[in-house]
């Protein structure tokens, strides 16, 4: 079984402009035209069986029309999370919104959403995302929009979870896209899990798998990226680790359908 904690889908009229700005932003040919039917259409073609669907409101005034897009998508496949603005007056509202609407969490992107991590005007979001109960996403790390700023470092992720013991977060990119050097000072061992989103090319397998056993498999998330990620050549990479069958289960499908609440 395989399920990928991190795929981004868009409304088809705004698919056709998103994806080839996107496109532009991160020098990368998409797998998929970020539609629903095609991005099922590659889960099928590669072997994933269900998703994380992640999606950002990059603008206050986009959080419920992105929440109430969440719920018409929501199937067996498709796990939606929604998300919320740091400037919206009521993000911490639109958090009750989405836990009482059954989405399992939110996803946040300091880069296109313009914030620190560890700036304590985050706190109220935090703190409401742990009374909740609700998963906390952050792109975390280096990203082609910002690129000689970095808005999710792993020390100031470690802050975080050092001010909210309890909050459940999932920090993509492997806890710091091309910061494995602090990933492992600052993050490995402590309750965060981190997913696998793009990391072909970015990370030598040795060292992969090195942060793999340091953090410990229980806390590792498959995720693609997808459109700009491949599962299948992910799949590929961790399968060629030499991890054992155990490991591999809990990193392909297990640790998620724990997060998720969802039948093994």
């Amino acid at each position: 079984m395989l399920f990928d904690f991190h795929i981004h889908v868009f409304p088809e009229k705004v698919a056709a402009k998103a994806i080839p700005r996107l496109a532009g932003i991160c020098g990368q040919t998409p797998l998929t035209d970020g539609t629903l039917p095609d991005t099922l259409r590659l889960m099928e073609r590669d072997g994933v069986d269900a998703g994380a669907f992640l999606n950002i409101a990059t603008k206050p005034s986009q959080q419920r029309t992105i929440n109430e897009a969440c719920l018409s998508m929501r199937s067996a496949r498709v796990i939606p999370f929604g998300s919320v603005h740091p400037e919206a007056d009521d993000a911490v509202e639109e958090l009750f919104w989405i836990h009482s609407h059954g989405i399992p969490g939110v996803k946040l992107h300091p880069d296109y959403q313009g914030f620190f991590v560890d700036d304590k005007r985050l706190w109220p979001i935090y703190e409401t995302c742990r009374e909740l109960g609700l998963i906390l996403v952050f792109h975390a790390g280096w990203d082609p929009l910002s690129p000689d700023l970095i808005h999710c470092l792993p020390e100031a992720c470690a802050r975080v979870l050092e001010a909210f013991p309890g909050l459940t977060l999932v920090l993509a990119h492997l806890g710091g896209m091309n910061l494995w050097d602090d990933v492992e000072r600052f993050l490995v061992g402590k309750n965060v899990y981190f997913d696998t989103a793009c990391l072909e090319g970015k990370i030598s397998p040795e060292r992969l798998r090195h942060i793999i056993r340091s953090h410990g498999a229980d806390k590792i998330l498959f995720a693609s990226d997808c459109p700009w990620g491949s599962p299948a050549g992910l799949r590929e990479l961790i399968s060629s680790l030499g991890l054992t069958p155990e490991e591999e289960s809990l990193i392909f499908w297990e640790n998620a359908c724990r997060l998720l609440k969802l039948p093994r």
